[in-house]
């Protein structure tokens, strides 16, 4: 990669990484004007979601970016376990119950998740098949 592209490169993804921020923090400020009673950071995600979902922002404004941060996805769960070794205790009288109450939310969060692309993707499927016919 040649210097005027590697730096074309960071400043892109720098901008985009701002966009994301902005939006994040869009969540965190609605959140607490409105007195919502979810994460600013879900809020973010619901936005930016909108946003790419009526194409008002292009998916090549925040795509670098988001590649960037999924690549080292693993980096921001360090700090996550190494602040779990403080819980010890927490976890060896309540371990059972915990384990039990995660795996159940991850598997209903999967089967969710699961049936609404299903639902989604039938609606795409009926979407093209009625192109087809006309």
């Amino acid at each position: 990669m040649k210097e005027d592209e590697f730096m074309n490169y960071w400043l892109r993804v720098t901008l985009q990484i701002t966009l994301l921020w902005v939006i994040y923090q869009l969540g965190n400020i609605l959140v607490g004007i409105m007195h919502l009673p979810i994460p600013g950071n879900v809020l973010g995600m619901i936005i930016l979601f909108v946003l790419l979902s009526t194409r008002t922002i292009p998916l090549v404004w925040v795509e670098e970016s988001a590649d960037l941060l999924l690549k080292h996805l693993a980096f921001f769960f360090i700090p996550i376990a190494v602040g779990l070794m403080e819980w010890v205790g927490l976890f060896q009288t309540s371990g059972l119950q915990l384990l039990l109450a995660i795996s159940l939310s991850a598997t209903v969060g999967i089967l969710v998740t699961g049936l609404v692309v299903q639902i989604f993707a039938g609606i795409r499927f009926v979407k093209e098949e009625i192109k087809c016919i006309n």
